[in-house]
């Protein structure tokens, strides 16, 4: 079992320190999140609280992923960064390519990209792309993305499809190893689209009930689609573990990563505070990692 710091909502000026802190004390990632903006009004029900309502406040930070894990890549030597997770749906697929191959080569190779679909309407509308399309848009934009990343360095890549239709090019620089791709999400479609087309498989804020069933279907999809020989990584968030065996239950069902945002198991007069966040960072490390 790996651990991740998955830095969601943390001020830009403490990432760069954190990502530190994480390296020295035995993470093997930092997660990024991806929110472009927030609507005033959203014609859609968040998908992950039992209410339908979203637990953060309009100007709750968050930093562009294609921002943040460059620089904390810059001030760190070994740890690995993902994004947890783009919505790829929302962008161009070339340009995004682009993006991640540069920010493969220049972390030295620690790079991974995790990417979702989005849920809010408002996202596709003002984004200039379409929802109705984004589950066929966002496999597409995956092939895209491991063609151009598909290791040996830049490489003639062309892609036909429906959405997305290009003839023969170059992007320079791309990584000399494939660049893993993580597929976030729940439902059925995209359990078979991280088993179809993903390196891995990312979960949402859930139970560790939710968890092993979910990996015990991914098995399953894989086996069918023929990938089950593969390497496949399983990065998970359990919102009702504190304990040893509660990891040790997950890595049997699977799991190859947690996730944890320590500064909320630690009480503090203010969770966010840096000095907080960074001795979270800490004590987390000795209470779980080292023991574990």
């Amino acid at each position: 079992m790996k651990w991740t710091l998955a830095a969601a909502l943390v001020e830009a000026d403490q990432l760069l320190g954190l990502a530190q802190a994480a390296e020295e004390h035995g993470y093997a990632s930092v997660a990024m999140p991806d929110s472009v903006f927030y609507p005033e009004s959203v014609s859609a029900k968040y998908p992950y609280t039992d209410d339908g309502e979203r637990f953060w406040a309009p100007d709750t930070v968050y930093v562009d992923p294609f921002t943040a894990i460059p620089a904390m890549a810059a001030v760190t030597r070994t740890i690995r960064f993902y994004t947890n997770v783009l919505k790829l749906p929302l962008r161009d697929p070339l340009l995004t390519a682009k993006q991640v191959s540069s920010m493969a080569v220049m972390s030295g190779e620690r790079f991974g990209l995790g990417v979702g679909l989005s849920w809010m309407p408002e996202e596709f509308a003002y984004t200039g792309t379409e929802m109705r399309t984004r589950g066929a848009r966002t496999d597409e934009a995956i092939e895209i993305v491991k063609a151009v990343c598909g290791g040996g360095g830049p490489q003639w890549v062309e892609y036909h499809g429906k959405h997305y239709d290009f003839g023969r090019l170059m992007i320079s620089p791309a990584p000399r190893n494939p660049l893993p791709v993580y597929v976030g999400g729940h439902s059925e479609p995209a359990l078979r689209r991280a088993a179809r087309l993903g390196d891995g498989w990312i979960s949402v804020n859930t139970t560790s009930d939710q968890i092993v069933a979910a990996t015990a279907r991914l098995r399953e999809l894989r086996a069918e689609y023929g990938r089950d020989h593969l390497p496949f990584e399983i990065k998970v968030m359990p919102v009702d573990i504190a304990d040893l065996d509660g990891y040790r239950r997950l890595e049997e069902a699977g799991v190859t990563e947690c996730q944890a945002s320590p500064w909320w198991a630690y009480p503090a007069d203010d969770p966010t505070a840096a000095r907080h966040r960074l001795d979270a960072v800490r004590r987390f490390a000795d209470d779980v990692i080292a023991r574990y």
